[in-house]
């Protein structure tokens, strides 16, 4: 009879939950913009989440070999679903749904039409850099519509009740996604129009308001469980905190005192958070303590909604997290890195019937549960759970200590078995809100770049949440980005995945034990060639054009001297570079140089003090390689300084006119005396 009787109260509430969702109004959707209680239902049969994206379409999954094919394909920027004439179809989807996230890499002027519910006319007709540029209403709110590191975003909600065609003209730009939600049949949405009503647009106003003021408040902690550890900074110890159902963690906030300077990667490493849901075994959350809270290695303040670390030294958590009868959050420290912790955990009693909610889960890992087929060498999964839920998204934590760009990899998330992935991605910047490798750090209430070490190369976080655009799941779900340098290199991953999951779910994550969380970030040292003048390092006497400056070649492993060049850039044909050569002693050397050559390098001809060395040297090549050894004859030098002289005197007819250049190094060599 008990057994009965639940099964009734949970159809009951999933009853309710569907009949709450039939009619959702636009401030309904905007709403789900910040919600992060709501995130944490249970989603309902019909509730998807897919991507329409630019990705390169030899990309395919083939039926009759059950092969994937062209799986690292990555000409992901003009992909598209057809031609109509000289209109391109970019998106087609079924409603009821709504659109939640367009993103591109380089919007132009090109117009993109969204047509809704077969309605002949478009209900947005502008240039997509309209969409993204914040001069067309609504698409005009800071914290929804902005651009970050040459990415543009835009989250203004986009519904639709029957359908949507997204068509772009000619010009309209490079690389774009379209993240959206499809709603249980019968779901009844407003069809968008630009415009708005006014309670419509005071709707996005609030949730604008509430993005661009994400982090912790004292308000939230008013009741809150607190602590601290008192033991010694380099002493062991493990904290337990527990909590009686049912009920939710709305908030956890923790300080944390380490020794040392705050990016060093390893106390916060050594440290972890675990929780465990209603008496269960095994943890649902368990990360290092940094990594939880969305950044990694180090102390990397930043603000998002879920997650952040603020300005006064707090880390924050607001996920929404329910429990029916009991939590147990334990703080551990291991290792003799210095570590003191204050912590606040902020919880209330549960509204509603607990069966409409998943538990929180948290995970770090590295390297885990890669695919079995060999074509997916490439796939490295965030996650992989089973049972029902919504995936919220992830931090990746990126070791790349021979700089160059890391990803390029595109997301690809399969839902409930598909063999296909319903969202696949054009890049792992593009899927972090950014674009074409951007270092530069940026703050946003979805997606965050907290930590980078300079040109991509040493640590690099980054992080994005899936809010209104969550995941949902009946039966399984596998979150991948594509991975394309080995851990050989060495190019390494870690991730801490977010989910939600349905009581007794398959969560295959254990703990991490120490000796593989720290000690792996291992420099590469660079490999000098004997006897070699580095061209970098080089005086530069005087130059009639362009700048110059060391540029980083780590990412080409070792074939540069030193992983550096002189680069010399934005010079035309005419101008000159004249750098200084010390010779330690006087005698007869043999010169040689080591130049590099690219597509859009130049043609140069050089000079030792005043002479010229040979005729013009054409630097054309269609891919960035070193020149191998130059020879420039045998020269008497006295010691002291003498001068290289560079002139730009042209370009080769299939070079990108940029007249560009690269030393090397250049090298003296002892050489017999003339007879």
């Amino acid at each position: 009879m008990k057994k009965t009787l639940a099964c009734l109260l949970i159809a009951a509430a999933t009853a309710s939950l569907r009949s709450a969702e039939l009619k959702l109004t636009y401030p309904d959707l905007v709403k789900r913009l910040t919600d992060l209680e709501a995130l944490a239902t249970l989603p309902v049969p019909g509730e998807q989440c897919a991507q329409w994206s630019s990705y390169d379409r030899k990309s395919r999954y083939d039926q009759a070999t059950g092969k994937y094919v062209g799986w690292d394909a990555n000409g992901d920027g003009h992909g598209i679903i057809r031609k109509e004439g000289d209109q391109q179809v970019l998106a087609e989807m079924e409603g009821p749904g709504c659109i939640w996230r367009i993103w591109s890499a380089t919007p132009k002027q090109g117009r993109v039409r969204i047509y809704l519910d077969g309605k002949a006319q478009p209900a947005v007709d502008l240039p997509f850099i309209q969409y993204f540029d914040q001069s067309a209403a609504p698409f005009t709110r800071p914290a929804l519509v902005h651009t970050v590191a040459k990415g543009w975003n835009n989250y203004t909600p986009i519904p639709y009740q029957k359908s949507c065609k997204i068509v772009a003209e000619p010009g309209w730009g490079d690389y774009f996604q379209f993240t959206y939600s499809t709603f249980p049949k019968g779901t009844q949405v407003p069809t968008f129009q630009l415009n708005l009503s006014p309670a419509d647009m005071a709707a996005l106003d609030l949730a604008n308001r509430t993005l661009e003021s994400c982090g912790a408040r004292d308000e939230d902690f008013r009741d809150a469980i607190r602590g601290k550890s008192s033991r010694a900074m380099t002493e062991e110890f493990t904290e337990v905190v527990r909590l009686e159902g049912p009920a939710a963690i709305t908030a956890i906030r923790l300080r944390t005192e380490t020794g040392g300077s705050p990016r060093d990667p390893e106390p916060l490493r050594s440290a972890t958070i675990q929780i465990c849901w209603d008496g269960e075994a095994e943890p649902s959350v368990w990360s290092p303590l940094g990594d939880f809270f969305g950044t990694a290695p180090g102390k990397n303040p930043y603000r998002s909604l879920p997650l952040g670390l603020a300005d006064d030294g707090w880390w924050y958590c607001k996920w929404f997290m329910p429990f029916a009868r009991s939590a147990e959050i334990t703080f551990k420290k291991e290792g003799p890195h210095p570590l003191k912790l204050e912590y606040e955990i902020a919880s209330r009693p549960l509204r509603g019937e607990i069966s409409r909610y998943g538990r929180f889960h948290a995970k770090w890992h590295r390297d885990v549960f890669l695919p079995p087929e060999p074509e997916r060498w490439i796939d490295w999964p965030i996650v992989k759970t089973e049972g029902a839920g919504r995936f919220l998204g992830v931090m990746l934590h990126v070791w790349n200590p021979r700089g160059g760009w890391w990803g390029e990899g595109d997301e690809k998330f399969f839902v409930d078995g598909e063999k296909f992935p319903s969202t696949i991605g054009t890049g792992s910047e593009d899927y972090f809100g950014y674009a074409w490798c951007n270092p530069g750090l940026f703050q946003n209430a979805y997606h965050n770049q907290t930590r980078n070490d300079g040109n991509n190369r040493g640590h690099v976080s980054v992080n994005r949440w899936h809010i209104a655009d969550n995941i949902p799941f009946q039966k399984s779900f596998e979150g991948c980005i594509e991975k394309y340098y080995p851990n050989q290199r060495p190019t390494l991953y870690a991730a801490t995945a977010y989910w939600y999951l349905s009581s007794g779910g398959k969560d295959p994550y254990q703990p991490v034990p120490l000796n593989e969380r720290i000690g792996y970030f291992v420099p590469v040292q660079p490999t000098r060639v004997p006897g070699a003048i580095e061209g970098e390092s080089l005086k530069v006497l005087s130059k009639t054009g362009g700048g110059t400056e060391e540029q980083d070649l780590t990412g080409f492993e070792g074939q540069w001297s030193n992983d550096a060049h002189l680069w010399w850039t934005q010079a035309r044909p005419g101008h000159t570079l004249e750098l200084a050569v010390p010779v330690a002693q006087s005698g007869r050397y043999a010169l040689s140089l080591h130049l590099t050559k690219a597509r859009d390098y130049g043609i140069v001809q050089l000079y030792l003090d005043g002479k010229k060395l040979g005729g013009p040297i054409d630097l054309f090549n269609p891919q960035v390689i070193p020149s191998g050894p130059i020879r420039a004859g045998v020269h008497d030098l006295t010691a002291g300084e003498h001068t290289l002289k560079v002139e730009i005197v042209g370009a080769n007819p299939k070079a990108i006119k940029s007249y560009m250049f690269g030393l090397d190094y250049l090298k003296l060599e002892p050489a017999p005396q003339a007879p």
